[in-house]
Formats: structure tokens, C-alpha cells, sequence
């Protein structure tokens, strides 16, 4: 039973990972093959898809996970079929290339891409994309500080500002319609 909802669950992602790509390549489609080698040529230099290089291996750790956990005596031809079926669809990456190629030309002109192209590809673009990381968390860094002493120094004046008004001006306590007067303010 287990094994067939992990079936189940594998197949509808299955399902909906390929519907969403063949949309994508309808779309990808309308662009000019200029435009897309110009969107490729950025996502080269900013290794923009990366990231997505363990998508496919960590499915296929999972699902042998999950097919293990149900069928443990079976573990090696889990792990033998679930590699070779995983190794199959590693050409499918270039759909996701094609696609993330699609989302970039429709961001930008031709023109665009190829100027992003040649400044990532120069040598101070690359000085950039490597010093980057260290630049957003060094500024997330002198924020935090910087928002530090400007809640200090707005707290700090606006406490005096207040105590000076407040202190000038006694705030009187409601008076109670019983007759009785009200306090006088101390000098």
C-alpha cells in the first residue's frame, strides 16, 4: 500500500513537472533564436542555473529513500532502478535551461542581454559577481548597526524632547464628578 502511494505521489509530480515544461517551451517558442542565445549567453556567465544541478540527484535520493523505508529488502534494485531511471532523464536539464532562457529574454531586448553579457564576462564583472556576497552581507551587517544607533538617538531625543514637555505641562489626573477638587500641580 505504501509502495503505490509513493507511486502515486511520484507519477503526479512526474505529471505536472512535464506539463509545466511543455507549457514553458510553447512560450520559449515566440522568442527569436537570437534573443535566446543572448538570454544563454547571460545565464553561462552568471551561472544563473546552477543551483538547479541537484534538483534531479536529490529527487532521486528521496524517492529511493522513501521506496527503501517501504521495501527495505529490496534496497539495491531500488537504488539500481531509481539511478538508471534518474540518469534517463538528465538531458531533460536543458528544458529547464530553455525555460530559465525564455524568462530572461522576456526580461530584456537582445540588445540588453548581450550588454549584461559582456559586462559579467569582463573582468570587473567577475570581480563583482565573486565580491558580491560579501558586499550584501558586509551592508546587511553596517545596517543592522546603523539601524542600532538610530533607534539609540531617536529613542534617546525623543525621551528628552517628551520628559521636557511633560515635565512643563503635568498631565492632570481626570476630575471625578463627585464634588471633589482637583489636585493642584506641584511647582
Amino acid at each position: 500500500m505504501i509502495r503505490h502511494a509513493n507511486f502515486g505521489r511520484s507519477a503526479a509530480l512526474a505529471i505536472l513537472f512535464s506539463t509545466a515544461m511543455f507549457g514553458a517551451s510553447a512560450h520559449a517558442q515566440d522568442l527569436a533564436p537570437a534573443h535566446l542565445k543572448a538570454a544563454k549567453d547571460v545565464i553561462g556567465v552568471l551561472n544563473a542555473t546552477g543551483r538547479y544541478d541537484a534538483i534531479l540527484p536529490n529527487l532521486a535520493e528521496r524517492l529511493k529513500n522513501e521506496y527503501t523505508l517501504a521495501s527495505p529488502n529490496y534496497q539495491e534494485q531500488i537504488t539500481k532502478t531509481v539511478d538508471e531511471q534518474a540518469l534517463a532523464l538528465a538531458p531533460r536539464r536543458a528544458d529547464l535551461e530553455n525555460e530559465v532562457a525564455a524568462i530572461f529574454a522576456r526580461s530584456f531586448t537582445a540588445e540588453e542581454l548581450k550588454q549584461i553579457a559582456a559586462f559579467y564576462g569582463s573582468d570587473v564583472g567577475k570581480k563583482y559577481l565573486t565580491a558580491l556576497p560579501l558586499v550584501q552581507r558586509e551592508s546587511v551587517r553596517a545596517a543592522e548597526i546603523w539601524a542600532s544607533g538610530i533607534s539609540r538617538d531617536l529613542t534617546s531625543a525623543s525621551t528628552a524632547k517628551l520628559r521636557g514637555l511633560m515635565d512643563a505641562t503635568p498631565i492632570q489626573p481626570p476630575v471625578a464628578d463627585v464634588g471633589v477638587a482637583p489636585v493642584p500641580a506641584k511647582p
